[in-house]
């Protein structure tokens, strides 16, 4: 049985040195491997032993591994993980499906009409950001790819209720919100990774689709999965966020990492060795 593993990068995979939520005394700590350079400083990590599993994971020609990002293609394309490129990304939350690197202009052309016919403009949604948001706490506003907006935020500055009003326009105008992090994600509601992963299920013929996640934008990943996880941190964490099929792991920060790597790698091993059915 072939096995299509859909994870998303960051805190998920990979983790800032913000992110590692290293508890343990200094000698116990895991041995890392950075993953990610931007300005010429180290950004991003996972654990040698992830890095080791991924790898072999990623060998396995019966298992397809898909990085399944928010991340803008550019943002993505500074991770280097270990192993074998991968031949599909998912990156802009679904809205870019790369193929050997190189983005697919079918499939973009069909998330923007299902974007256009469901959801108000970006434009006005980005107006009503800029004139609801605060100075006081706004670092960055950006656009990703034409597709979705973000702002990065001084996290202590916010208002409490501030995400939750913005949640309740944009609910209005087929929009959804997510905070994560010091980021504030405005995302069209068909703009989903699990549309993109079931497209590069259908390309690839895989009869098993594996995924994890730690944000309220994985949810629909996990929920399109047939087996998921989800680490002991993030927003799905927070807001007590399950499904039947989708195990919640103990582990928190990097750590959390190298364990989803290891149930995907056992899960695949065992889809590999079950005896076929007629």
């Amino acid at each position: 049985m072939s096995t299509l593993i859909a994870s998303d990068l960051d805190r998920t995979l990979i983790y800032s040195a913000a992110a590692l939520d290293l508890t343990m005394p200094d000698p116990r700590a895991p041995r890392l491997l950075c993953v990610e350079i931007h300005e010429h400083k180290p950004l991003s990590y996972m654990t040698e032993n992830a890095a080791t599993l991924l790898a072999a994971l990623k060998a396995d020609p019966d298992t397809v591994f898909v990085p399944t990002t928010t991340r803008t293609r550019k943002q993505y394309q500074r991770i280097q993980l270990p192993g074998l490129p991968a031949k599909f990304a998912i990156c802009a939350n679904g809205g870019q499906l790369l193929v050997d690197g190189v983005a697919d202009r079918d499939w973009r052309r069909l998330v923007d009409a299902r974007i256009a016919a469901e959801c108000a403009p970006l434009d006005e949604v980005r107006a009503h950001i800029a004139a609801a948001a605060d100075p006081a706490w706004l670092r960055k506003e950006r656009v990703a790819e034409d597709l979705f907006a973000y702002l990065v935020v001084e996290r202590a500055l916010l208002p409490g209720d501030w995400v939750k009003e913005l949640t309740a326009w944009a609910e209005e105008r087929g929009w959804t919100v997510s905070l994560q992090g010091r980021k504030i994600y405005a995302v069209p509601k068909p703009l989903t990774k699990s549309a993109a992963v079931h497209e590069v299920a259908r390309r690839t013929g895989a009869e098993l689709t594996l995924a994890a996640g730690d944000s309220l934008l994985d949810a629909d990943l996990l929920l399109a999965a047939d087996e998921g996880w989800r680490p002991g941190h993030g927003e799905l964490a927070e807001s007590g966020w399950t499904a039947p099929h989708v195990d919640v792991l103990d582990e928190r920060g990097v750590l959390a990492g190298e364990e989803i790597v290891r149930r995907f790698a056992t899960r695949a091993t065992a889809s590999r060795n079950a005896p076929a059915t007629a």
